[in-house]
């Protein structure tokens, strides 16, 4: 591997928003970021690394958490990122659907179990990584070195099963709002689909991992 070949490919999830503190379920509800939310971003901007480009999920509650930690910074929005869309469970909480035999049925086995009107797990996985891999292809083209995406937690979750350097599985991630992992690794070695080389913690006060 070859320096020249490494990059940074920060992961962020989204600030704390209205649906979080309900405890509601917000795939592609377009949820928006809460005042507790915001004012965490604005604790936490400090801490963020710059970065050449930065792309969000196209929902809201990314872009403006792009806006507050890069201010002044042209934002692309990516549909590929976007949380898994949870269908009927959208905007309602457990209490409300601990009842409803579907609901019931997807909790023992979230990961085969299809939503009503959502995604199942697998086509939300294809849809990430296939976002995943353009990304990367984009990267290659601009001879970009240092880059970020503003996702979802399940989205952030899914990449790091796929390519961070330690195998966990993906409930084992920690992914709090407002905060993510940089990877680093070898672009050639990424476009084949192999792990990073390195992951760390963002902001940096947060202990590394791997």
């Amino acid at each position: 591997m070859f320096m020249d070949d490494l990059v940074v490919i920060g992961l962020y999830r989204h600030g704390v928003t209205t649906d979080n503190e309900k405890k509601a379920f917000s795939g592609w509800t377009n949820s928006l970021l809460s005042e507790t939310g915001k004012k965490e971003l604005e604790r936490l901007r400090n801490g963020i690394p710059s970065y050449e480009k930065i792309i969000a999920s196209d929902l809201q509650r990314c872009v403006d958490t792009a806006a507050f930690f890069w201010r002044d910074t042209s934002i692309d929005t990516w549909p590929e990122f976007r949380e898994m869309n949870f269908g009927f469970l959208e905007g309602k909480t457990h209490k409300e659907l601990e009842h409803v035999e579907e609901y019931k049925t997807w909790l023992q086995d979230p990961f085969s179990s299809p939503l009503p009107g959502g995604e199942t797990y697998e086509q939300f996985g294809r849809r990430v990584m296939a976002g995943w891999n353009r990304w990367l292809e984009l990267l290659a083209q601009l001879n970009l070195k240092r880059t970020a995406i503003i996702t979802h937690g399940g989205v952030i979750r899914h990449l790091l099963t796929a390519v961070a350097p330690e195998k966990k599985g993906f409930w084992e991630w920690k992914v709090e709002n407002g905060r993510g992992y940089e990877l680093t690794g070898s672009l050639s070695a990424l476009r084949r689909g192999e792990r990073c080389i390195s992951l760390r913690a963002v902001p940096s006060t947060e202990k590394s991992n791997g």
